[in-house]
């Protein structure tokens, strides 16, 4: 091992030990006391009902768990992982994906980001054809935001919305109340397929008792007016009646057990491990974030074998292998890569081979990662006049039109139009995951600080205000911090621009989870526009 080798590795194991800190204040909000005042009304956290929940000795795929972080709501800094878990673990075998209210953050009270958080899970479900828990114990919504989180498509009710749509699918939402569900939130309880609800735990009422008196005059209990015995012996709104959350477990385990098995629409081969070790990207993936990357070494260190079948390997050496394209196996399932390689940048003709092979890919019904580290397409005369804007289309129309199961993973610079031609969260992919190395924004933090200092000084020069050396050394000085900043994938991980920030340890297993969950649906036949040749 090299002494850069070194370096790097100590690098990004230092990162990871931050993100595991981040990842710790999202999982754990008020610490023990938060437990312990769970277990004194009967209740466990979240992830221990998770964990119960889905079949022994199988691993819950939690997703976007540092959600929430730096979002500045009114008198409300942060809401660690969005106040919501959400993921994919197996039930009886078969995936689904499992919402959970944590009623230590705020109540489980619904922000914009809580909003944001449920809808991306309920989309990965419909996507790829997953039933859906909901362990339900929540305060509704932030009435001081309720402008951003009742009315418009995407907020609380669209959450209602995607149940009925998905139950109209066949896929089965099953609701288990742990708390309260009260006004639009009781409808968590009310549309589920099937709804199970906890003796003198649990409550769903459109109203609850202070609006009823308020309305009505009515002076009535929770209990008496939207309990578990209420719902289940009375007005059949919910349909099993349970004393105890161990007991609610194993009802939605029993409602699941016969569901059909799910089926693959992709071949699986034989699983082989890499050849290199499996903690080979620590090594191998520069420090230093606009450094170049050897993408055939990245495969190597998580593809089967480390087996990469190269297509047009030799074509425009310098510009065209700037993308890599071929196919590797994931734990035996197959699927087509897209891979930036060096510096990343693409020119005209790394464009045309990498719209080439989705096209092809799509034709051959073949999952596509996109093995994303790019500062963007090439720019300039030659650029412009060699048709890299033509060509570049054609690479996002077809990551827009290709109808397989399409992944992102970053591991670098995610810039500009490259975002989109490397099927950004714009391109609608079934999954998308970044690592510590990932930095996404519409350009780098130096560049946005170039470009935005020179219009800053013409604005200043026609004001007749011109700028110091030291007010242009602050504001290049600002505005590299505020792109770099927003650049991170702790505020992209905040803000639900990816569905996981992942080790560069966990990246084999969750591509290969990613793989399997998007092919349990049938893939279509390919359908492209129009094309500029």
């Amino acid at each position: 091992m090299t002494d850069i080798d070194t370096d790097n590795r100590a690098f990004w194991e230092n990162e990871e030990k931050k993100l595991d800190e981040r990842v710790y204040e999202a999982m754990w909000p008020g610490g023990d006391k938060a437990v312990e005042r769970l277990r004194k009304q009967g209740k466990r956290p979240v992830r221990e009902l998770i964990d119960m929940l889905i079949d022994p000795d199988t691993e819950f795929y939690e997703l976007s768990r540092i959600a929430g972080f730096g979002m500045n709501y009114p008198e409300v800094e942060d809401v660690p992982c969005a106040g919501i878990v959400t993921g994919i673990g197996k039930i009886g075998g078969n995936w689904t994906m499992i919402f959970a209210n944590d009623s230590r953050v705020k109540a489980g009270t619904y922000f914009p980001i809580t909003l944001k958080k449920h809808m991306r899970a309920q989309a990965i479900a419909e996507k790829n054809g997953l039933n859906c828990v909901y362990i339900a114990d929540s305060g509704g919504a932030f009435l001081p935001m309720q402008a951003d989180v009742f009315p418009d498509d995407q907020h609380f009710g669209t959450m209602f919305y995607n149940m009925a749509r998905m139950s109209a699918m066949g896929l089965k939402q099953i609701t288990l109340s742990t708390g309260g569900n009260t006004a639009g939130g009781a409808y968590i309880v009310f549309m589920a397929c099937q709804s199970v609800m906890i003796n003198r735990m649990s409550y769903s009422f459109l109203g609850g008792p202070p609006l009823v008196k308020m309305a009505t005059g009515e002076v009535i209990s929770a209990e008496d007016l939207g309990g578990a015995r209420v719902h289940t012996h009375v007005s059949g709104g919910a349909d099993h009646f349970c004393q105890n959350q161990e007991e609610a477990i194993e009802r939605v385990r029993d409602i699941l057990s016969l569901e059909a098995p799910q089926t693959n629409h992709l071949h699986r081969y034989a699983e082989a491990p890499p050849l290199v070790p499996e903690d080979a990207l620590y090594d191998l993936l520069p420090a230093a974030i606009h450094q170049g990357i050897d993408a055939r070494a990245v495969l190597a260190a998580f593809a089967d074998d480390s087996h990469f079948i190269e297509y047009k390997k030799d074509y425009a050496p310098g510009r065209g292998d700037n993308i890599l394209t071929g196919k590797i196996r994931i734990k035996g399932f197959p699927l087509g890569v897209i891979a930036s390689n060096k510096i990343g940048v693409i020119f005209e003709e790394a464009a045309r081979k990498a719209a080439e092979w989705i096209t092809r890919c799509s034709y051959e019904k073949l999952p596509i990662l996109f093995l994303q580290a790019s500062p963007g397409y090439m720019v300039g005369s030659e650029s412009e006049h060699a048709g890299i804007g033509k060509y570049g289309s054609n690479m996002v129309r077809s990551v827009s039109c290709a109808q397989v199961p399409r992944i992102q993973l970053v591991i670098g610079p995610d810039n500009g139009a490259a975002n989109y031609g490397m099927c950004g969260r714009a391109y609608r992919p079934n999954f998308l995951f970044s690592t510590m190395r990932s930095r996404t924004s519409v350009m780098s933090g130096r560049s946005a600080g170039g470009v935005l200092l020179s219009i800053e000084e013409r604005k200043r020069e026609a004001e007749g205000r011109p700028m110091t050396d030291e007010e242009r050394d602050a504001f290049y000085k600002m505005m590299v911090e505020k792109y770099d900043g927003e650049a991170h994938p702790f505020f992209c991980g905040s803000r639900l621009l990816n569905d996981r920030v992942l080790k560069f340890s966990e990246i084999r297993n969750w591509l290969s989870m990613a793989v399997e969950v998007s092919t349990l649906r049938p893939i279509g036949e390919p359908s492209f526009g129009n094309v500029r040749f």
